[in-house]
């Protein structure tokens, strides 16, 4: 396995002068929105080619894209080039459908093919970042639900809508993310096709709590949002990794570009961990999973009774021990401690005990780490004992310096 090694890790604009990127506009109010992002695409120095449905032709005259992309607009499979799905799906180092309505999106699922966008969409080889925009109604419709679930399964890159208001005069999900949230998007998902120091590695990351039920509608649960773990998936992106997130309930929407994998249950977690494990070459679990869980659970809802009522609890599975007595001696295995009280004599008992390469300690007695932070305050504590610690920072920055470590201990 090969390492790269002396790596600082930045978070600077990718350079996208020079990729080829199909541009696939549905027929949507939110057509003028792919102007805009031509416009940036273009003004960042990438090769664009415009494809379009035939319902584009009522917003946005195809005038406005050849002029500004310096191309013909390929809108019709039965002109003189009929075939030039085939080329241009060939070319592309990425494609972008934005806007995707409703009817593209269920076509896309379903592998149809009666329009240019589709038959290039079926032809392309790049990755394809996929932008929706319809009404609220239409977004939240559990066909459309269903269709962006078997789109993300195949491999393609969904993006969320934003809320406000809308065409038809309703206010909610559904709104095509603004043009410059796209570039960004698109930045980071050709920056993630080049060369990192973590290029063709797997990377297998926990995040959020986890909840135990005890009737239909009660459970046992903590204060985690999964925001460190999401962070830690974004930053191991950026790094050329192949991230598969393992996330228990969260408010965050699923990170585009990675196999996010939802789970409630300790017991469900841990089955998806092992389910995947072996592919990976490195493991951070940085899930709070509660440790306990009801003996049982009351299958109808628990009516109030009495002034007390005694619960049973009995352990869960120990996840992170139990990945550290199956590793492989090429995987690398890292652990969180969240202390309030001798924490680092805590957290060296956890890292020798479970078998780990690094843990990352914080404490909740630290102001502005720990649970429902956009900040955090680590110490880094590796298997030779070895101990680092670092000011507060943004989640973000707390997930460069944790791989920053991780290349490392890798490196040596």
């Amino acid at each position: 396995m090969r390492w790269s090694t002396g790596v600082t890790l930045t978070m600077e604009r990718f350079d996208v002068k020079g990729k080829k990127i199909i541009l696939a506009v549905s027929g949507s109010i939110a057509a003028y929105k792919a102007v805009y992002l031509l416009r940036l695409l273009k003004k960042a120095g990438a090769e664009v080619q415009v494809v379009t449905t035939p319902a584009v032709s009522h917003f946005i005259g195809e005038l406005s894209f050849s002029s500004l992309s310096g191309r013909e607009v390929f809108s019709g499979l039965w002109n003189e080039n009929w075939s030039a799905h085939v080329e241009i799906g060939t070319w592309a180092d990425l494609m972008i459908v934005a806007p995707a309505t409703a009817n593209t999106l269920a076509k896309m699922a379903h592998g149809l093919c009666d329009n240019a966008l589709l038959a290039v969409y079926l032809a392309a080889r790049c990755p394809v970042l996929i932008a929706p925009a319809m009404d609220a109604d239409m977004y939240i419709h559990p066909s459309t639900e269903q269709n962006l679930k078997t789109l993300a399964s195949y491999g393609n890159h969904i993006l969320p809508t934003g809320v406000g208001f809308l065409a038809s005069g309703l206010e909610g999900p559904g709104r095509l993310m603004e043009p410059d949230e796209i570039f960004a998007e698109a930045e980071k998902l050709l920056q993630l096709q080049q060369d990192g120091p973590l290029k063709g590695h797997k990377v297998l990351i926990t995040a959020g709590p986890t909840q135990e039920a005890i009737d239909p509608v009660r459970f046992i649960s903590n204060h985690s949002t999964g925001k460190m773990g999401y962070a830690l998936a974004e930053t191991a992106q950026r790094l050329g990794a192949e991230v598969t997130l393992v996330s228990g309930p969260t408010n965050l929407p699923d990170p585009p570009q990675l196999s996010c994998l939802r789970v409630k249950s300790a017991q469900q977690m841990y089955e998806a961990v092992h389910a995947h494990l072996d592919a990976q070459d490195i493991v951070i679990m940085s899930a709070a999973v509660g440790d306990y869980r009801p003996q049982e659970v009351a299958k109808e809802k628990i009516k109030k009774g009495g002034d007390e009522m005694v619960l049973t609890l009995v352990r869960t599975q120990d996840i992170l021990s139990s990945v550290g007595e199956k590793k492989r001696n090429n995987q690398l295995l890292v652990g969180f401690a969240l202390e309030t009280e001798n924490e680092e004599q805590n957290a060296l008992g956890k890292l020798r005990k479970k078998k780990l390469d690094l843990i990352v300690l914080n404490s909740l007695k630290d102001k502005g780490a720990g649970f429902a932070h956009d900040t955090n305050q680590i110490t880094l504590i590796d298997k030779n004992e070895q101990i680092e610690r670092f000011p507060l920072k943004d989640k973000a920055q707390v997930a460069e310096d944790i791989f920053q470590k991780i290349l490392q201990i890798l490196s040596s």
